[in-house]
């Protein structure tokens, strides 16, 4: 990078949103070590409520009961001895778990809870705030960072997502279909675009990105040009 990007690069803020399977939290990842800045992964944060609330069995619909929930959880994210960032909840670490079917399931649900949302928004722009960060979800550039340097909505054909997800599940064992996985992300997606908080839509100043025919290295070097563009901007 040049001169201008190791100088101004530090605080900078991204938002990436998009449907799930569209290649946010790999892009995230990969252009905040670039970068040398944290990556933030608000998705995870759902799926560990989510997580808390299916191992304490609460009805997905009891909103009161949910948002106590969120409020009483406490979540870091900590940079293990393998360098990546695993998402702690109370204390444990969630990253596997939170990726298991029964959570992926889930956790449009709690996701879309008003309570819920407001908690965890908070939390995500505190750290927002600070600058020197990527955030990825579907409601980033909208409402968790507005403000942000940088907003970028990352979509893709749904035939390509659901072959990245299907992927993506059988590295880890599970023996679901690509019909199925096709299917769970139709729903997906009708749910995050048709919610009444915070719908799943790009912000008005973002740069729509189609990934379905890049590959996760042209991806990420695109959002790394805009974000020297930013960087010149500043500088002059």
């Amino acid at each position: 990078m040049g001169k201008c990007v190791e100088k101004k690069i530090g605080k900078i803020t991204i938002a990436i949103d998009g449907p799930a399977g569209s290649g946010k939290s790999t892009v995230a990842k990969r252009v905040a070590a670039a970068l040398g800045i944290l990556y933030l992964d608000t998705g995870a944060m759902y799926r560990a409520v989510t997580l808390k609330a299916l191992r304490a069995g609460l009805p997905l619909d009891d909103e009161a009961a949910l948002t106590k929930l969120a409020a009483s959880t406490v979540l870091e994210f900590k940079q293990t001895t393998d360098g990546a960032y695993h998402l702690f909840m109370d204390g444990e670490d969630v990253s596997a778990e939170i990726r298991m079917a029964p959570v992926t399931k889930a956790v449009s649900a709690v996701s879309a809870v008003p309570g819920v949302r407001e908690v965890l928004v908070k939390q995500q722009q505190r750290i927002g705030r600070q600058g020197g960060v990527v955030m990825d979800g579907r409601d980033i550039g909208t409402v968790v960072l507005p403000q942000a340097d940088l907003k970028i909505f990352l979509t893709a054909s749904l035939g390509e997502r659901a072959h990245r997800r299907w992927l993506e599940l059988c590295t880890k064992g599970c023996t679901v279909t690509k019909d199925e996985v096709e299917e769970d992300l139709k729903r997906r997606d009708a749910f995050d675009a048709g919610r009444a908080v915070a719908p799943l839509k790009p912000a008005a100043d973002s740069v729509t990105l189609d990934t379905t025919a890049l590959s996760i290295e042209e991806v990420v070097e695109r959002i790394l040009k805009l974000s020297s563009s930013f960087c010149s901007e500043q500088e002059g």
